[in-house]
């Protein structure tokens, strides 16, 4: 089975939805708890949130197949911390958010089978994201990252209270010109959801090893909550496409003036790269 589907746009946006995969191999499923087995920490349809946005706004559309239970990638290759002192989700999970345990007791990975995880799954998520930003910024001059996220509004062992409906992250400035995030985050606000940024989620690997403004390639993260697009926030998950369609048109407006405003201003002086 492929690890990740990418549609190629026409405009210089990626949307990026590492979280949304459901696919376990045989050999691990037989493996994990029932609790594991509802996959209770998957970013719930959003390759749904994303599909039709995407192909509306001609921007390139990349999705990952498999959980992440089976490797995390939005984590670093190498585990490293992404919020030091905070209670640590890891590259190869060993319990869910609630710390009920992913695995039966002695069947965990160990570290020979987490490395093969990393080679089989990660790497080529992360080859075919690397490789559709250079294009993007070798053929417009500039490259939009948006990583795509979302969680259940109360998730007490990880926070404390209830979440905002958008939670959008630039690390704290580092992974996103201001401009462009000021542009983004003024489309979000005053539309009916309670938006922050920089706040409980700076953003995750992606964000923060890709964005890199210094060479026109500018990365947001986006965590949405469960509660605006789901009927609840528990098994089985179920979809609401009234709820969805309102929340899907904030972002696609959003992202729209996004990518007007950086093909107007930030291409603008900027000459594409030169092919080979």
């Amino acid at each position: 089975m492929k690890t990740h589907q990418l549609y190629q746009g026409r405009v210089p946006l990626l949307i990026s939805v590492p979280h949304a995969g459901t696919f376990v191999p045989a050999d691990i499923k037989r493996r994990m708890t029932e609790a594991a087995l509802k996959l209770p920490d998957t970013d719930w349809h959003q390759e749904k949130i994303y599909y039709d946005m995407h192909e509306e706004l001609g921007a390139s559309l990349l999705t990952a197949t498999h959980s992440r239970y089976v490797v995390d990638l939005n984590r670093a290759p190498d585990d490293t911390e992404l919020y030091p002192g905070k209670l640590k989700t890891g590259l190869v999970p060993l319990d869910t958010f609630e710390g009920d345990k992913l695995y039966q007791d002695g069947e965990e990975p160990d570290p020979i089978e987490k490395a093969n995880r990393v080679t089989a799954y990660w790497h080529p998520y992360h080859d075919a994201l690397q490789g559709e930003l250079a294009r993007m910024r070798r053929e417009f001059g500039i490259a939009l990252l948006y990583d795509g996220h979302s969680i259940a509004s109360t998730v007490p062992r990880l926070f404390d209270g209830v979440l905002p409906d958008l939670n959008l992250g630039t690390v704290n400035g580092e992974s996103c010109a201001a401009a462009l995030e000021q542009c983004f985050y003024a489309a979000l606000e005053n539309k009916g959801f309670s938006t922050v940024l920089n706040e409980r989620f700076i953003g995750g690997y992606i964000t923060r090893n890709y964005g890199k403004p210094a060479q026109n390639i500018h990365a947001l993260q986006m965590e949405l909550t469960w509660k605006n697009y789901m009927q609840q926030e528990v098994w089985p998950y179920h979809y609401a496409p009234e709820k969805a369609e309102k929340l899907a048109a904030v972002l696609k407006d959003a992202l729209a003036a996004l990518i007007d405003f950086a093909t107007e201003e930030f291409s603008r002086n900027v000459q594409p790269l030169a092919r080979g």
